[in-house]
C-alpha cells in the first residue's frame, strides 16, 4: 500500500482552498503552510499567462527526513505516509536540510518540525484529507498508488505526470498533470521585487539575482511561502570549535606515537583543548535546538540511522578520551598513552570529519553532498588545531624536533586545506543547484568574504607556516596559527549559508 497525491494544474484555479483547509484543519499558525498555492508569470505585458502549482510533503518512497531525524520523530507508516510525532521532535531542524521540496517548518506554537501528513487522522478513519474535500475543482486526488483498481493509479497510469526534483532519486509520491516546468522547477523562475499580494521574505529577496529569468519564457516567481536558512552561526561556529579540539589532540597523539616531546603542550595543552572544543561544540549544537529541554532524546530514544546521533557519539567519546589523555599525560602512565593514541587518532578524525556524514543526509543540500568534504573538514582540523596549539606554545619553551612537527602539522593542513578548495570551487559541480550555491561562493554576493576573508588570510598563512617550519621559527608559526583562525570561520559562514540559499520550492 502507498498513499499519494495527484494534483490535476489544468483544472486547479488558485483559489487557495485547499491551503486554507488545511491551516483549519492542523491549526497551522499564521505565515506558516503544510500546503500553499506557487503562482508563476511568464512573459511580458500584455501577454503573460499565470501557472499554480500546489506545493507539499511528497511522501517519498525513500524519505531522507526519515533517515535524518535522530528520534524517529519523523517516520513512514505501513500505507506509505510520512508522519510525525511532535512529542519526540528535538527542533534540530535536520529534516529540514533533507528535505528537497521545502515541505518542513518549525511550527512557532510548539517548536517542533511539521509538515503535510496527508491528513493521516483522517485517512485511519476512512475520510479523505481535508484539501480533497475542500478543493472545488476536484484537482487534488489522493488513493493508493499500488491499488490499479483506484482512482488515482488509473488516472496516473492514463496521464502523462511530472514529479518535483526527479533527481533527488527520493521517489516522490506526489504527481502533477499539466503543471508548467517553471512552476515545479524552484531555480526556473526567481522571484521579483514584489509579489501580487505581499512582499517576497528577506532570503527569497536577498538571492533573487543568483537565477537567471528564462530569457524566451521571462518566467517569474508572483506569489510563494517564506523559507528561512534552518541553520546560522551557531553551526558555522561548531564546524570550527570542533576542528580547533580535534586538530590539536591528533597533534600531541601524533607527537607522542613519533617519539616528539611536546611537554606540557601535549600533555595538558592539548586534552583541554579537545575538552573544550567537544563541550564548546556539544553547548552550539543543544543552544541551535527548538527544543533544547529534549536534547537528552538523542540518547534516549535515538534512530541510529541519523548522524546526528552517531556524530552525538563522536563527540561524547573524543570528549571522553581526552580526559583520559589529559589523566594519563599528569599521572605519566607511559603504556596507557600510547594505547590510547592509537585510539585517539580515529577518534579525532571522526570529530572532525562526521559532519560530512550529516551534510550528506542533508539531501536537500547539494552543495554539501562533495565526496571531498569529508577529507577537507580533517584538513581543516589539522590547519586550526595545529595553528591553536602554535599561538599557546609561545607561553612554553619547546625543542627544535617539536616546533619542526608543529611547522610541518599547521603548514600541511594549511596547504591541504587551499587545495580542497580549489577542488570544491575549481571543477564542474553534480547538479544545477550545487553550481548555484559554489558560484555564489566565488563570483557572487559570498565572493568577496569567501577571497578576501578566507581564500588570501589562508594562501598567506601558508606562506608565513612554511618560513617558519623551515626556519623553525615559533613566533612565525604563531602568526600563521592566529590568522588562519577567522579565515576559516569566515570560510564555513560562506559554505553553510550558501548551501542553504538555493530555492527548493
Amino acid at each position: 500500500m502507498r498513499y499519494g497525491f495527484a494534483i490535476d494544474q489544468r483544472t486547479c484555479i488558485g483559489c487557495h482552498a485547499c491551503t486554507v483547509a488545511c491551516k483549519t484543519e492542523h491549526e497551522v499558525p499564521v505565515g506558516q503552510f503544510r500546503t500553499w498555492v506557487k503562482y508563476v508569470d511568464s512573459g511580458t505585458f500584455p501577454d503573460t499567462t499565470r501557472s499554480f502549482g500546489v506545493m507539499r510533503c511528497n511522501h517519498c518512497t525513500d524519505a531522507p527526513c526519515v533517515k535524518i531525524c535522530p528520534t524517529q520523530a519523523l517516520y513512514k507508516r505501513d500505507d506509505g505516509i510520512v508522519d510525525f510525532d511532535n512529542e519526540r521532535c528535538i527542533g534540530c531542524k535536520s529534516c529540514m536540510q533533507a528535505c528537497p521540496y521545502d515541505a518542513i517548518y518549525i511550527d512557532e506554537n510548539t517548536h517542533t518540525a511539521a509538515k503535510c501528513n496527508l491528513c493521516a487522522h483522517r485517512v485511519d478513519d476512512d475520510l479523505e484529507p481535508a484539501c480533497v474535500v475542500v478543493c472545488p475543482t476536484h484537482s487534488i486526488w489522493v488513493g493508493d498508488l499500488d491499488d490499479p483498481t483506484s482512482g488515482i493509479a488509473k488516472l496516473i497510469a492514463t496521464e502523462q505526470t511530472q514529479v518535483r526534483s526527479p533527481e533527488q532519486n527520493t521517489g516522490p509520491n506526489v504527481f502533477y498533470l499539466g503543471a508548467d516546468r517553471a512552476v515545479l522547477d524552484p531555480l526556473a523562475a526567481p522571484v521579483d521585487d514584489t509579489y501580487i499580494w505581499a512582499k517576497p521574505d528577506a532570503q527569497r529577496l536577498a538571492t533573487q539575482g543568483d537565477v537567471q529569468p528564462d530569457p524566451t519564457t521571462h518566467a517569474r516567481t508572483t506569489l510563494n511561502t517564506a523559507h528561512p536558512r534552518p541553520w546560522g552561526w551557531r553551526v558555522t561556529t561548531y564546524l570550527w570549535t570542533k576542528g580547533v579540539g580535534a586538530g590539536a589532540l591528533a597533534l600531541a597523539l601524533l607527537a607522542h606515537l613519533l617519539g616528539v616531546d611536546l611537554g606540557g603542550l601535549g600533555d595538558v595543552v592539548a586534552p583541554v583543548l579537545g575538552i573544550l572544543g567537544g563541550a564548546s561544540t556539544g553547548a552550539l549544537l543543544v543552544w541551535d535546538l527548538k527544543r533544547p529541554d529534549r536534547f537528552y532524546y538523542l540518547f534516549t530514544k535515538p534512530h541510529w540511522s541519523s548522524w546526528l546521533v552517531l556524530g552525538g557519539l563522536a563527540l561524547a567519546g573524543f570528549t571522553g578520551g581526552s580526559v583520559l589523555w589529559l589523566i594519563a599525560s599528569l599521572a605519566d602512565l607511559g603504556a596507557a598513552q600510547t594505547v590510547l593514541a592509537w585510539l585517539g587518532l580515529p577518534a579525532a578524525a571522526m570529530m572532525a570529519g562526521y559532519t560530512a556524514f550529516l551534510f550528506g543526509q542533508a539531501e536537500g543540500r547539494d552543495l554539501w553532498q562533495s565526496p571531498l568534504l569529508f577529507w577537507h573538514l580533517l584538513a581543516q582540523a589539522v590547519m586550526v588545531g595545529g595553528g591553536a596549539m602554535a599561538l599557546i606554545a609561545l607561553a612554553g619553551d619547546l625543542s627544535s624536533s617539536a616546533i619542526a612537527l608543529a611547522g610541518a602539522f599547521l603548514t600541511l593542513g594549511t596547504a591541504l586545506h587551499l587545495l580542497m578548495l580549489a577542488g570544491e570551487y575549481g571543477g564542474r559541480h553534480s547538479s544545477r543547484q550545487a553550481a548555484v550555491a559554489a558560484h555564489q561562493i566565488t563570483h557572487g554576493r559570498y565572493a568577496g568574504h569567501f577571497w578576501g576573508g578566507a581564500v588570501l588570510p589562508t594562501g598567506v598563512a601558508l606562506v608565513v607556516a612554511g618560513l617558519g617550519w623551515g626556519l623553525g621559527s615559533l613566533p612565525l608559526l604563531a602568526v600563521a596559527g592566529l590568522i588562519v583562525q577567522p579565515a576559516l570561520l569566515v570560510y564555513e559562514s560562506c559554505f553553510v549559508r550558501a548551501g542553504q540559499d538555493p530555492a527548493l520550492s
